[in-house]
C-alpha cells in the first residue's frame, strides 16, 4: 500500500459503515487522519466505528442524509468534536432495483434521487461554508460509470450518478479559487452490499462490460478516493476520475 499523508485532515465519510465507504475510513486512518463515519443504519455504524478504532481516531453520527436538519445537526457535533471539516466523501446510496423505466414506481424514482443526488447537496451546503472559514477543502463524490453511459433498467440510478457529476463539476468552479477542491469517481460496480438490490442478470450485465473481467475492489476505489482527499491532489477540481477496468475510455 503506498501512504498518502492525510495527518490530522477530519474526514467525514457518508455511508461510512460498510462496503466503499468503510474502506475509504480504514484508508483515511492508515493515512494518519480522523474519520467520521455518517450512516442511518445504526447498528452498523456502531460495529464499524468498533472495528476501525484500533486503526485510529475515529468518531460516528447517525444521520438521516436526506434532512437537512440532521445533516446540519451532524456538521455540527463533528465540529463540536473536532473543531473543523477538512474532507468530505459523499459515497452513500442505493441502486433502487432493476427495472424499464415505466415499470419503475415514481416513489423509488425519487428515493433514488434523493439519497443519491439530493443528499450530497445537503452535505455539500452543510459543510462548504465551514472549509471556506478553514481556507481548505476537498470533496469527492462517488459516482458510477451509470451515470455516464446510462445503464438499462437503472435509469434512476443512472440519472442521480448524472447528476451528480454535473454537481461537481458545477461546485468545483465554484470553489475553483478558495482551495476547496472538488472531484468525482465513476467506478464500474464492486462487490458490496449494493449488489442485494440487483437482479443477478444485471450483475452478469455490468460484468460483461468491463474489459478487465472483473468487478472493482472497494480498497481500488479507496486508494483513489484518499488521493484525491489528500493535498497531493492539488490542481485538479470539478474533475471526474474512471476506475472502470477498461469501461470508460473517454
Amino acid at each position: 500500500m503506498n501512504q498518502l499523508d492525510l495527518r490530522d485532515r477530519v474526514a467525514i465519510i457518508t455511508g461510512g459503515a460498510r462496503g466503499i465507504g468503510y474502506a475509504i475510513a480504514e484508508r483515511v486512518l492508515r493515512s494518519g487522519g480522523v474519520a467520521v463515519l455518517w450512516d442511518m443504519d445504526e447498528a452498523a455504524l456502531g460495529d464499524a466505528a468498533g472495528s476501525l478504532a484500533p486503526l485510529g481516531p475515529v468518531t460516528a453520527d447517525l444521520v438521516q442524509l436526506t434532512d437537512e436538519t440532521s445533516v446540519a445537526a451532524a456538521t455540527a457535533n463533528v465540529l463540536s468534536r473536532h473543531g473543523r471539516i477538512d474532507i468530505a466523501v459523499n459515497n452513500a446510496g442505493i441502486t433502487g432495483g432493476n427495472a424499464r423505466l415505466w415499470e419503475l414506481e415514481p416513489a423509488v424514482w425519487r428515493q433514488v434521487i434523493e439519497v443519491n443526488l439530493v443528499a450530497p447537496y445537503l452535505v455539500c451546503r452543510a459543510i462548504v461554508p465551514e472549509m471556506l472559514k478553514g481556507g481548505y477543502g476537498r470533496i469527492v463524490n462517488i459516482a458510477s460509470i451509470a451515470g455516464k453511459e446510462g445503464n438499462p433498467n437503472a435509469s434512476h440510478y443512472s440519472a442521480s450518478k448524472a447528476g451528480l457529476i454535473a454537481l461537481t463539476k458545477s461546485l468545483g468552479k465554484e470553489l475553483a479559487t478558495s482551495n476547496i477542491l472538488v472531484n468525482c469517481i465513476t467506478p464500474a460496480a464492486a462487490k458490496t452490499a449494493i449488489f442485494d438490490q440487483m437482479k443477478p442478470e444485471f450483475i452478469q450485465f455490468m460484468l460483461s462490460k468491463i474489459p478487465m473481467g472483473r468487478f472493482v475492489q472497494v480498497d481500488e476505489i479507496a486508494a483513489m478516493a484518499c488521493w484525491l482527499a489528500s493535498e497531493d491532489c492539488a490542481f485538479s477540481t470539478g474533475a471526474v476520475f474512471d476506475i472502470s477496468g477498461g469501461r470508460g475510455t473517454y
